[in-house]
């Protein structure tokens, strides 16, 4: 399967696609190693909950934020 046989499908399509192959790597293999750098990411977030430095927001204040 190439790019445009997938652009070809539906929305539906593909999502029913992504989330099979999401499944697959979820479920199926276990030799997949999470990066270091995500860890850092989960502390820093953490550290900022517990000092009340974290912000948060809407999803529809997100959409907002995002270029089109």
């Amino acid at each position: 399967m190439n790019i445009s046989e997938i652009k070809k499908m539906s929305t539906s399509e593909r999502l029913q696609i992504m989330e099979v192959l999401w499944d697959s790597f979820c479920y199926e293999n276990d030799d997949i190693e999470t990066p270091e750098w995500h860890e850092t990411i989960l502390q820093e977030r953490k550290e900022k909950m517990a000092t009340g430095n974290a912000k948060f927001i809407s999803l529809s204040e997100l959409k907002k934020s995002r270029p089109q």
